[in-house]
């Protein structure tokens, strides 16, 4: 069975299309390589292109069975969308609008689309469950949110059956170490710790010490990047088995790690040393984010097998030095 992937040459895209053609699908990529990787497409054939090109989209449905979608591409930078929102609400919004009424003429009926916590803002009670209130505090949060609204009034409509999975911290490279992440620029923790081990012009800063928390720094959780993609699997599944036909879920382990425990851990696995300053709080930073997984593990059969801290930190090590030698 042939999966469109859209953003598949990206970090969490290619990874999922890797598990995809080891589930025995054929994952088809588009992607206009703006963020991600042509070289981190090897599981199917890529078309460079835009979500919302029209004309691409029919070439694409013309020259192969598509049955499903897996809806990864998108602007993902929360900073970048404080300062220039516009493009936010133009990538995400606009064209996924685009690229949703041409599933509709398609009549594709199944997809899973990359949602975020980012929907959540800064909630009141953690961990979050997928009913707490959702309050985005960026664009890039309203804009995930806007169209898990959309693909909740498309199901209602006009039967598109969809699931959103809101992502908390992915994290972690392929434990094969065939991929991994890069992101440029860089802003996830583990990259750009990794980065101050092995660079020594960079100093990594961490953003407030004084949170509320087990040793003042800010708390999350954090998903291996393989245990995000068997979850695209898990949910595809129950789409194409008729178990669900619109939901919404939570994609985290339940724990939470701060950003001491993340440096103390790579300095340990890496022997080399983080160098770090401390800098003010960053606006719209909450002390600590983690996911209640209880509806993701009961209603999808979901669990997650690589994301204990030291897994996720040793395979973006290994990822990492292969990529500095």
């Amino acid at each position: 069975m042939e999966v469109l992937v859209t953003g598949g040459a990206g970090y969490i895209g290619s990874h999922t299309c890797k598990l995809l053609h080891q589930k025995g699908y054929t994952p088809i990529v588009l992607d206009n390589i703006s963020t991600g990787h042509e070289a981190a497409v090897r599981w199917g054939k890529l078309y460079r292109g835009d979500i919302s090109d029209t004309t691409l989209l029919t070439k694409i449905i013309k020259e192969n069975n598509i049955k499903a979608v897996i809806h990864f591409a998108a602007s993902a930078y929360v900073g970048e969308s404080y300062t220039d929102p516009k493009k936010y609400y133009y990538n995400n919004v606009s064209n996924s609008i685009i690229f949703l009424n041409a599933l509709l003429e398609f009549k594709i009926e199944y997809i899973i689309f990359s949602s975020s916590c980012a929907t959540y803002g800064e909630p009141d009670i953690v961990p979050i469950l997928e009913q707490t209130e959702q309050k985005p505090i960026n664009p890039y949060g309203h804009s995930k949110l806007i169209i898990e609204n959309i693909l909740t009034e498309y199901h209602r409509a006009y039967g598109l059956k969809s699931i959103g999975l809101r992502y908390f911290n992915a994290a972690g490279a392929d434990i094969d170490g065939e991929i991994g992440e890069v992101h440029e620029p860089e802003t996830h923790l583990i990259p750009l710790c990794l980065k101050a081990v092995t660079d020594p012009e960079f100093s990594l800063k961490i953003f407030g010490n004084d949170y509320q928390t087990k040793d003042g720094t800010c708390e999350r959780d954090y998903i291996h990047v393989n245990d995000l993609a068997s979850a695209h699997i898990k949910a595809l599944e129950k789409m194409l088995n008729g178990d669900i036909h619109h939901d919404f879920f939570n994609i985290g382990t339940g724990d939470s790690y701060s950003v001491l425990e993340i440096i103390n851990t790579i300095e340990e696995i890496s022997k080399g040393k983080v160098k770090r300053d401390i800098c003010d709080r960053r606006e719209g930073d909450p002390p600590t984010l983690v996911a209640n997984n209880h509806k993701i593990t009961t209603q999808l059969g979901w669990a997650p097998s690589f994301s204990d801290l030291r897994t996720i930190i040793s395979s973006a090590w290994n990822w990492h030095k292969k990529q500095t030698k």
